[in-house]
Formats: C-alpha cells, sequence, structure tokens
C-alpha cells in the first residue's frame, strides 16, 4: 500500500541527507567567516505581521489558526522575519547587522510548476549598509560560498527593480497596468510583456523602450543601452555594484540583465537571481529592500540573497554527472 505524502513535497532519506548536512555546514562556514551571525525565526508568523512586509507575501502562504482565532500563516521566506527582529530586537544596536540562516520555508504554487511546496532555504541578510557597498559585499559572499560548496559553473544574474517601475511611471502607464507587466516580467514572459505594451497604445519610441529594456542580457556593455534618463541612477548603481565586484574578483560571474524582477514586493533596487547552466532553474535570488526593516518601525537600508538547498544539491550532482 503507497501512503502519499502532499505534492510538492519530499522525503529525504539518510545519504541524501548527508550531503545535504555537509553542503549547508559548507555554507555556514562561508557565511559565519564573514562575520554572519546564524538566526533563527518561528515557521508561523501572524498573517498580520507578514502583511506589513509585503501583502502578496501573506496571502501566499498557508493558514492555519491560533486558540485565539487569529491568522498564522507558514513562513514563505526568511526575509520578512529576519526584518521584524531587527527593527523589534535590535532598536539600540548600532548597524550594519549581518545574519545569515537555515530553515525550513513553505510556499503554494501551481501544482504543475514542479516547484516545491516545501523546500530548505539558507541566506544571508546584510542589514544597515547602503548601496552599492551592500549589494557588492551580498552578490560576492553568496559567490563565494556557491564555490566552497564545489559550484564551478555558477552566475549571477544582476539587475535593478526599480527600472521597469520607473519606466512605467515616467511614461505616465496607469497604476492599473503596470502590475499585469510586472508579473509578466517576473515569469520571463517577453511575449505576454509585448501584448500589454502594445495594449497601452504607446508612441513607437517609448514601446520600443518598455520592449527592448527586459532582453538587455550581458556582460557591463549593456549598461551603456540604459544609461540615458529615467533610468541612468539605477544602472549608474550597477556599475558601481561591478567595480566593487571586479576588486573582490568575482565580475566574471555576474551577468547583467536588464529585465530581471523578482517576484515579491518589497524590492526598491538592485535585484539577484543564481543560476547554473547544468540545470534549468534559479538556484535561488534576492536583492535590495531598503523600505521592508521600516515598516515594522526602524528605518534601515538592507539587502539579502537566499538560496534553495535541495536546489544547490541537484546542481552540484548535475555538475559532476557532466564533468
Amino acid at each position: 500500500m503507497i501512503h502519499p505524502i502532499p505534492p510538492g513535497t519530499r522525503d529525504v532519506l539518510p545519504d541524501e541527507m548527508r550531503e545535504l548536512r555537509q553542503l549547508t555546514e559548507t555554507l555556514r562556514a562561508r557565511f559565519e567567516g564573514a562575520g554572519y551571525g546564524e538566526i533563527s525565526t518561528p515557521t508561523m508568523e501572524y498573517e498580520d505581521v507578514l502583511r506589513r512586509g509585503d501583502e502578496r507575501a501573506a496571502g501566499a502562504g498557508y493558514r492555519l489558526f491560533d486558540e485565539h482565532g487569529q491568522v498564522l500563516v507558514l513562513r514563505p521566506d526568511m526575509t520578512i522575519p529576519i526584518a521584524r527582529v531587527v527593527a523589534t530586537r535590535y532598536q539600540d544596536e548600532e548597524p550594519p547587522f549581518r545574519l545569515c540562516y537555515f530553515g525550513n520555508a513553505f510556499r503554494e504554487v501551481d501544482r504543475r510548476s514542479g516547484q516545491a511546496h516545501e523546500f530548505l532555504q539558507t541566506g544571508i541578510e546584510l542589514i544597515g549598509m547602503p548601496e552599492p557597498q551592500g549589494d557588492a559585499e551580498v552578490v560576492a559572499l553568496a559567490i563565494e560560498a556557491l564555490s566552497d560548496a564545489g559550484l564551478t559553473r555558477h552566475r549571477l544574474g544582476l539587475g535593478d527593480g526599480s527600472l521597469y517601475r520607473t519606466l512605467l511611471a515616467e511614461l505616465e502607464v496607469p497604476e492599473e497596468e503596470r502590475m499585469p507587466l510586472l508579473e509578466a516580467l517576473s515569469r520571463r514572459d517577453l511575449v505576454d510583456v509585448a501584448i500589454g505594451v502594445d495594449r497601452l497604445g504607446l508612441a513607437s519610441s517609448a514601446s520600443d523602450l518598455l520592449t527592448r529594456l527586459p532582453t538587455l542580457r550581458g556582460g557591463p556593455e549593456v549598461l551603456e543601452l540604459g544609461k540615458d534618463e529615467p533610468v541612468a541612477p539605477a544602472v549608474e548603481n550597477l556599475r558601481a555594484c561591478y567595480e566593487l565586484l571586479a576588486e573582490r574578483g568575482v565580475a566574471d560571474r555576474v551577468i547583467f540583465d536588464l529585465g530581471l524582477v523578482r517576484e515579491l514586493g518589497y524590492y526598491t533596487g538592485a535585484v539577484f537571481e543564481v543560476y547554473d547552466p547544468a540545470v534549468g532553474f534559479a538556484l535561488g535570488g534576492g536583492g535590495r529592500y531598503d523600505d521592508l526593516v521600516g515598516r515594522f518601525g526602524r528605518e534601515l537600508p538592507a539587502c539579502g540573497l537566499a538560496l534553495d538547498v535541495q536546489r544547490v544539491h541537484v546542481a552540484l550532482t548535475a555538475e559532476e554527472r557532466e564533468a
């Protein structure tokens, strides 16, 4: 008799568990060696708290009720809980705060997508350091940690979550039309983006810009194509971040991606996505969220990046198979 488990979850048997344990210890050693202290937060959060951080983050979670009838949510990520911790538990401490974590997260996803509902997540949060220094530190540390773990082909996509939003505002695109375009970008559905832009009825130059910008991907040369107003400040920050990454010797791992948009709404600047050509999915991502900690009571710039540990493990296995 087969006893099923919920879709999007899986059992981890001893051989794989040993490998995952070794992987997490390697990542932890690099994070702690860089001064990132490990933190743990509850698996459950009050829905109202998550909504304060990001409306969609709470709506996407699994809900249950406590004995008083208050709605609890299984955490969909670790960034919002850590923002809550820093704003409330470190009120009188001087930033920056360097924190890392390892824990399970839970997301409600389309069953046909092949994505996990429950996954082991690790990541780093650098709170209190502005761009571009903070962005470069987080990106470099993630790249170095994955190299320590044994990956040799990983790359990091670097974009800016404000680029497309800035253009939509500058071109006076109605508010109700902006979110569908951003959601299409987050899905990498450039056909849907083009259809949405065409529906707006903009001048040909504006339509061309909105459809061309998401296709700009490559080395630092792509920044030349986005250096004009109104996106010049974001492009200059990306350029400054790249120069800092070059000083740390990891700039060759970076791919600029001006169409990169993360799905959560709290990102305010640089955004990241981690890839490995040995597999067909992202290993993780993150970005700058300068407004998030302030929603819990303390204004601080912040930046972070999260990795799906099991996806990293799959990428390691795939690289070994191809070697």
